[in-house]
């Protein structure tokens, strides 16, 4: 776990690897609330992460999850289970989801398949709808008088939305604002990407809603993949090109057949590498690879329903 001010800390959710994916834990007086929570498997690591804080289980006020994907909300009704007091805040794209997450899950399984959502995820809980808080763009829920501002961002996915923390100044962004590994931090800076997971990837609506949290002039971004960013407008800017180069790596693979995938998932690795190689990051390509080959994956498939829906 990684404290930060503010009664702000990162807390690794053990999502296939170290580092991979995080839970944001807020507390304000007592009160607490995790945004993101991980798989059914992280449950563990978030109620130590309570333990370890002095927070009572039924202190937790609300959980938090930026949108439905499962690496962000697949533990949702696990944990609430172990939380009595506490209620689900989500986007009222993503609540029947987790009310009823049979096609959630379906879903996941046609991309993933049954072996590896049953290793990687664990059998996903329903949550009672008297449990489940809907925000939609403005709401304001106040933990301990400290408010907490929901933002629609789609461009990820249209059940997304960002959290604004008026104490901090901060949002905690899902995958709005992009993928930073650290291992790829460097003296010259830092590495992050744009995410284009399948299915509802928007290059025009990534653009507005980062420039939506732009315009809140934020000290800091809490990314779930991973953790604290403070150079705000860097990294935005970085993220612009990285949209805009996944567009362009799409369109120039987009008459290329049945090679298509193949092609896109190895141009893409190799821009990414090259960006590495350009920070001066001293991980070797191997490593940087394996790290980045979910991802690539994931986004080639993402691009090429994007383009293939026109």
């Amino acid at each position: 776990m990684i404290s930060h001010e503010f009664g702000i800390s990162t807390v690794d959710t053990h999502f296939l690897r170290p580092q991979l994916a995080a839970s944001h834990l807020i507390v304000q007086d007592q009160r607490a609330a995790l945004i993101d929570v991980g798989t059914n498997f992280s449950v563990p690591s978030l109620l130590e992460a309570l333990k370890n804080q002095q927070i009572p289980i039924e202190n937790v006020d609300y959980v938090i999850v930026t949108h439905v994907h499962l690496d962000h909300a697949g533990g949702a009704g696990k944990l609430l289970q172990a939380l009595p007091n506490a209620r689900l805040v989500v986007h009222p794209r993503g609540a029947r989801h987790m009310i009823d997450p049979s096609k959630l899950v379906a879903g996941a399984t046609a991309v993933y398949g049954e072996a590896e959502m049953n290793k990687s995820y664990g059998v996903i809980q329903p949550i009672a709808v008297e449990r489940v808080i809907e925000a939609a763009d403005g709401a304001i829920v106040s933990l301990a008088g400290r408010s907490l501002v929901f933002l629609d961002t789609p461009g990820h996915a249209k059940h997304h939305f960002c959290i604004y923390d008026e104490r901090s100044n901060s949002f905690f962004t899902g995958d709005t604002f992009g993928i930073s590994y650290r291992e790829f931090d460097s003296p010259k800076g830092f590495f992050i990407f744009a995410t284009a997971t399948p299915v509802q990837f928007d290059p025009n609506a990534m653009h507005n809603s980062i420039n939506r949290l732009l315009s809140y002039h934020p000290k800091q971004m809490f990314l779930t993949h991973f953790g604290k960013i403070d150079q705000v407008g860097i990294a935005a800017d970085k993220l612009h090109a990285s949209i805009d180069n996944l567009v362009v790596l799409m369109e120039s693979v987009s008459d290329a057949g049945e090679k298509r995938h193949e092609l896109l998932v190895e141009q893409m690795m190799s821009a990414f590498l090259q960006e590495i190689h350009d920070l001066g990051c001293p991980i070797s390509d191997e490593a940087a690879s394996k790290i980045l080959a979910m991802d690539v994956e994931l986004n080639a498939q993402g691009l090429e329903v994007w383009w293939d829906n026109g």
